[in-house]
């Protein structure tokens, strides 16, 4: 493989892998403009204890990660 090739593929390379990592961001900044507006959907401070609320979102972040593919059980 010549020079020129191997800079083009790497190149291509690299490119595929810029846009998998902006996709990414992009899902990640989705993900918490949900995660606020849920906490807001979840209640007024007071109506629930802060226990439940977190417990809520626990649950909600454990969705989003299976839905993504991601076992929330297996992150240490």
């Amino acid at each position: 493989m010549s020079g020129c090739e191997e800079a083009f593929r790497t190149g291509r390379t690299l490119a595929e892998h810029s846009e998998q990592l902006s996709t990414i961001r992009d899902q990640q900044r989705t993900a918490l403009g949900n995660i606020g507006s849920l906490a807001d959907a979840i209640g007024a401070p007071g109506d629930r204890s802060v226990i439940q609320r977190l417990d809520t979102i626990e649950r909600v972040l454990f969705a989003l990660a299976r839905a993504q593919g991601i076992d929330p059980e297996s992150i240490d």
